[in-house]
């Protein structure tokens, strides 16, 4: 018992510090790469609990393409993070606001929940067509089966997003040629063709 406990307090501590300098690095690649260790030491704690799928799920998802891609665009872009925070002391007092909500929020969870009498129990209740299965498959079992319907319309969601962000970030820069597939379909010997009868010797003016 010695062990995992041990190792529960090395990830959940690391984790918690890690978090923390997220917010607190004034580098923004520094914040991005704390963010990482952050996943890594998360999937730990998912690996002692046993739901290896999350784990993996953490550091392929999340860090091989989310954490990775925000680190990409912040290089590439190389943000001017000084003038972001120009106007910092503007937003404070909503800040506040939310802040003082979301601890209200976090307090009324802490003081007022309470666990069902067979709680314990029903955690370790294996799913009944797949009681020998892994919690992969298991998972699936449950997920394209019994929640088909809403793992769709999450999937939804991501595709109307996805495209709505890009219609919105969409901007055509004037003075560019675009290739126009019909006008060029239209064309004809008129109106690609200039036919120029050069005298010998002279060329073209």
């Amino acid at each position: 018992m010695i062990l995992p406990a041990l190792f529960f307090y090395l990830f959940a501590g690391v984790c918690i510090g890690c978090a923390f300098m997220v917010i607190a690095a004034r580098n923004p690649v520094h914040s991005v790469l704390y963010l990482i260790l952050a996943f890594v030491n998360a999937s730990g704690l998912f690996m002692m609990l046993g739901a290896e799928f999350l784990a993996m799920i953490l550091i392929v998802v999340y860090v091989g393409a989310v954490a990775v891609l925000f680190l990409f665009v912040i290089m590439m872009l190389d943000v001017d993070f000084t003038e972001l925070r120009r106007g910092f002391l503007q937003y404070l007092p909503l800040g506040a606001l939310l802040f003082l909500i979301f601890v209200l929020e976090l307090g009324g969870v802490v003081f007022t929940w309470a666990f069902a009498p067979d709680i314990s129990r029903s955690f370790a209740s294996p799913i009944p067509p797949l009681a020998n299965a892994s919690n992969t498959a298991a998972l699936g079992q449950v997920l394209y089966t019994r929640y088909v319907y809403f793992f769709q319309a999450s999937g939804l969601v991501l595709l109307v997003a996805m495209v709505g962000a890009i219609v919105l970030t969409l901007r055509h820069k004037p003075n560019v040629k675009r290739q126009n597939i019909a006008e060029q379909i239209a064309r004809t010997k008129a109106t690609a063709i200039e036919i120029v009868k050069v005298q010998s010797g002279q060329g073209l003016s």
